[in-house]
């Protein structure tokens, strides 16, 4: 079937998101590694994802690990420097494609403030026909019901969805409740299967 909407994940997709990158850099590759290994910092990040306030989640857990106090509070002050820098190919393809009048939606793991921020440097991001933001919605991929939301909102049948994500968790998720999927490895590999899928010429897709 000929997908009727294409949902584009964010982060790894359209943004790069590395925040052990971004501490490397800061801090030492050596001292990053201990403090990951002391402080669960993805969990923190999953709950701001799941609507709790961006600074008071960040800065409540810098004030339980007060050795990292300082490196913690950087993943809320200096959260742009990881959202970065955009995966121009994958840009194209999202404006290719509603170029073409395939609507395009979003489906990402994110916070309200976060996503705010973020959109304030990447004007891209208010430009999805409909956005489906985990902060907002108050769950996370791969929980099977932020799929069901998208559905249900959208109107659009299951397998007339085309989802691409970075993690084989989510995708596995969106496949289970029929979606076509691509697990995002590079947007060369994403355009050549929405070549495959019927929704952009070569040319499109370049």
């Amino acid at each position: 079937m000929k997908p009727e909407a294409v949902v584009f994940d964010i982060g790894n997709v359209l943004i790069e998101w590395q925040p052990e990158r971004f501490y490397d850099a800061a801090i030492g590759t050596e001292k990053r590694k201990a403090m990951f290994a002391d402080v669960d910092l993805h969990a923190m990040n999953d709950r701001v994802d799941m609507g709790e306030d961006f600074r008071e989640t960040i800065y409540a857990t810098a004030q339980e690990y007060p050795e990292w106090r300082n490196e913690i509070r950087m993943w809320h002050d200096n959260w742009i420097e990881m959202a970065t820098p955009v995966i121009d190919h994958s840009l194209r393809l999202k404006r290719s494609l509603q170029a073409a009048g395939v609507p395009v939606f979003s489906l990402t793991n994110f916070g309200i403030r976060s996503y705010d921020l973020a959109a304030t440097h990447y004007s891209f991001l208010r430009e999805f026909d409909r956005d489906f933001i985990s902060g907002h919605m108050g769950m996370i991929k791969p929980n099977p019901m932020i799929y069901e939301a998208l559905e249900n909102a959208c109107g659009i049948a299951s397998d007339a969805l085309l989802f691409t994500d970075d993690r084989a968790d989510n995708i596995a998720a969106a496949a289970k409740r029929g979606w076509q999927t691509h697990l995002f490895d590079g947007p060369k590999g994403w355009a050549n299967a929405l070549i495959n899928a019927g929704l952009l010429t070569k040319e499109q897709a370049t």
